[in-house]
């Protein structure tokens, strides 16, 4: 049997990569074959894409990088993904195409029925999205908790991080038995149960 694939999506500091984790515990506690996995990157062409992505050294035009974001899925998808779904795997995705409208399209300003068009060459789309909402000073106080330097999309001005709120939500809104709406401002357990609840009503 085909493997399931599951997304998670949202802005800066809304704890997709710590969600991703524990719903990669919860799955393969529940006996299933499970893959996390990310993007930009999943696969080696992929993470050498991310780095020049999220690198400070290179102002992209918005065509240059949404090619370079659908370049890195369609290595992700061809050498990771579909081979894991394949097998049985569920695939628990770090961002996806959606990332690449809320961002390119909805922040950027670029054209989004271009994008559709690019999605629609990668020719996958997940069983579940969880989008994860985070309100401005959470999502700041999370990332200022990291330690790390922040890379070229944190650094972006409250106003384009706006746009992409914003993005996701009509993202959502326009694919409900897609998208699951999770609140992720409170405890990472209390995220982390919302999730488990949206997965079991949605994949049966």
């Amino acid at each position: 049997m085909r493997g399931r694939f599951i997304t998670l999506e949202g802005g800066e500091g809304a704890g997709k990569s710590t969600q991703a984790l524990l719903l990669e515990q919860a799955l393969a506690a529940q006996g299933k074959r499970v893959l996390r996995t990310r993007e930009p990157g999943g696969a080696p062409g992929s993470e050498a894409l991310r780095g020049l992505l999220l690198s400070g050294g290179f102002d992209w035009s918005p065509l240059a990088e949404t090619m370079l974001h659908v370049a890195a899925r369609a290595e992700h998808v061809a050498k990771t993904i579909r081979p894991a779904l394949g097998a049985g795997v569920w695939v628990v995705c770090d961002r996806f195409s959606d990332s690449t409208l809320a961002y390119q399209g909805y922040g950027q300003g670029f054209d989004q029925a271009a994008i559709a068009t690019l999605a629609g060459l990668i020719d996958l789309v997940p069983d579940l999205t969880l989008v994860l909402t985070v309100s401005p000073a959470i999502a700041a106080a999370r990332m200022a908790e990291r330690g790390i330097a922040a890379d070229r999309y944190e650094n972006l001005p409250p106003d384009f991080h706006a746009r992409v709120a914003a993005g996701f939500a009509e993202i959502a809104a326009a694919n409900p038995a897609r998208c699951a709406v999770i609140a992720a401002d409170g405890a990472r357990a209390e995220i982390h149960r919302a999730i488990m609840t949206a997965l079991a009503a949605r994949l049966k």
